[in-house]
């Protein structure tokens, strides 16, 4: 006799666990090469206040500055934060669905 399996167990047996590595690194790229880019259309653009604003991130990324430099310091920063938080957003949405699942 089959066990007929309710709608709630379904979606709890559905919910895949997410490759923490995985995520840590797309996330990482998308972080670097967004910084990269950001900072590079505002040196290409240029104008008398290139990057006034987003000069300020050099209070939080030492040696960041919107320069051609700071492209490469700006993408590293972006990239380590970037895989920090998709890493940290893998393991604890991983630890979730192993509590669902322990139900």
């Amino acid at each position: 006799m089959k066990h007929k399996r309710t709608k709630s167990e379904e979606i709890r047996r559905a919910v895949a666990r997410i490759q923490a590595e995985v995520l840590a690194f797309v996330m990482a790229v998308l972080g670097g090469l967004g910084v990269f880019v950001v900072t590079a259309w505002l040196l290409i653009k240029g104008g008398p206040h290139v990057g006034q604003h987003l000069q300020l991130l050099g209070q939080y990324f030492i040696g960041y500055t919107v320069s051609w430099r700071g492209c490469f310091v700006g993408m590293f920063y972006g990239a380590l934060l970037g895989g920090l938080a998709g890493w940290v957003i893998g393991f604890i949405y991983n630890r979730i669905v192993d509590i669902r699942n322990q139900k």
